[in-house]
């Protein structure tokens, strides 16, 4: 999984990169084939916001979370991208399981 982490009138501190990192792992747990994944993480005045795009095969996941302290911020982040995640992945695998409907033809009279 490539990570990049981008700080918007923020300096990124080894802390910071590698509370982020340990976060984020916690959604290659559930699904491997996550391709790239940018988290941004910006301040504006008292409101920290931390945002994430997922791209995995067939998707891009984006979540956003604001908070008053970054790594809150951080943590609502995670939690709403795992949820997504999970949520692609059984998705994904109801549907490449499930058999084809075939419509009968209504009978000619």
């Amino acid at each position: 999984m490539n990570l990049s982490i981008t700080g918007r009138h923020l300096e990124i501190t080894p802390a910071i990169r590698e509370y982020v990192m340990n976060k984020m792992s916690r959604v290659s747990r559930h699904f491997d084939n996550v391709i790239d994944t940018q988290v941004i993480l910006s301040i504006e005045r008292l409101n920290h916001t931390a945002e994430v795009t997922v791209r995995l095969p067939g998707k891009d996941v984006h979540c956003a979370a604001i908070d008053e302290n970054l790594y809150a911020a951080i943590d609502l982040l995670t939690d709403k991208t795992d949820r997504q995640v999970i949520k692609y992945k059984t998705i994904v695998q109801n549907h490449a399981h499930e058999p084809v409907k075939r419509q009968e033809a209504p009978p000619v009279e």
